[in-house]
């Protein structure tokens, strides 16, 4: 189980040196302990394409520090490759707001997020809002803009793990720079589709799919549903739809947690990756 915290929502002038005083003590007071229910150096850009139009495709692996697998990335990374898609790789300290942040403006066709996620919840009630998690420690004097809007939350895996930031859908929609160009989003996370506000947000803002489980998945369970998904898209290009449906009946739902593999929005299904991408 990881724990998240939110920020109040705290009205002030945005930059760090123009907050008043009280604004200062409503960020030191004002955080509420909620919980998700979870389990298991920034660069600059993705590496530049030597083929230009060269299709590009981003795992953004932010349980590399951790809970490394890095079969799991060659793995997906060779079936991208093989469906035409050039792969470029984002793992650990490299997950960050700031990272998150600028994917739109990168054109990647699709992203995988390995990462942690999990729903917010106060004193054992679910809050309304999906957060995936970052690998970049949490401070109270970076991103103020974004904590005081709600943009942002505090997560950690446990009370032996470091606090870090995670995102919501308010900054998916409000934070991340430029549009997606019709990309496929596969979360791997917890929950990610038990809520539709964090799909709804990465459709907005111009993906064409969002592919995620609605309940809380252990992850030697998703490490293995997650490449016969991204064969049955890249390698035999089936549709949505029969690829979600191949993968629960073939790898089944998570045998803990009994998480479903869903995607959104539902008129996705009968579109394969080349139709969605290119749409």
């Amino acid at each position: 189980m990881a724990e998240l915290k939110a920020k109040k929502e705290t009205k002030g002038k945005s930059g760090i040196g123009s907050f008043p005083w009280f604004v200062w003590l409503a960020i030191g007071l004002g955080i509420i302990a909620v919980v998700a229910f979870v389990r298991s150096p920034p660069t600059s850009g993705p590496t530049n394409s030597s083929h230009p139009g060269q299709l590009k495709a981003a795992i953004v692996d932010q349980l590399y520090v951790l809970q490394p697998n890095q079969s799991l990335i060659n793995q997906l990374s060779k079936d991208l490759e093989d469906y035409g898609f050039e792969v470029d790789i984002y793992q650990g300290d490299e997950v960050t707001v700031d990272l998150y942040g600028r994917l739109p403006g990168y054109g990647y066709g699709l992203i995988i997020f390995r990462a942690h996620s999990g729903l917010l919840g106060s004193e054992g009630e679910v809050i309304e809002r999906t957060c995936l998690f970052t690998n970049e420690p949490y401070s109270e004097t970076k991103h103020v803009a974004e904590q005081l809007s709600d943009q942002l939350a505090m997560a950690r895996i446990d009370e032996n793990h470091p606090w870090v930031f995670g995102v919501g859908d308010e900054f998916v929609t409000r934070s991340m720079e430029g549009e997606f160009d019709n990309t496929v989003i596969i979360m791997m996370g917890c929950s990610c589709l038990y809520l539709e506000d964090l799909a709804q947000a990465f459709i907005a803002k111009g993906a064409s799919a969002y592919l995620a489980w609605d309940a809380a998945v252990d992850l030697d369970y998703v490490d293995k549903a997650t490449p016969y998904l991204i064969r049955q898209l890249c390698v035999d290009k089936v549709t949505v739809g029969k690829a979600a449906a191949s993968t629960m009946n073939v790898v089944g739902p998570d045998p803990k947690y009994g998480a479903v593999l869903q995607y959104f929005p539902p008129q996705s299904a009968n579109k394969t990756i080349t139709q969605l991408i290119s749409s």
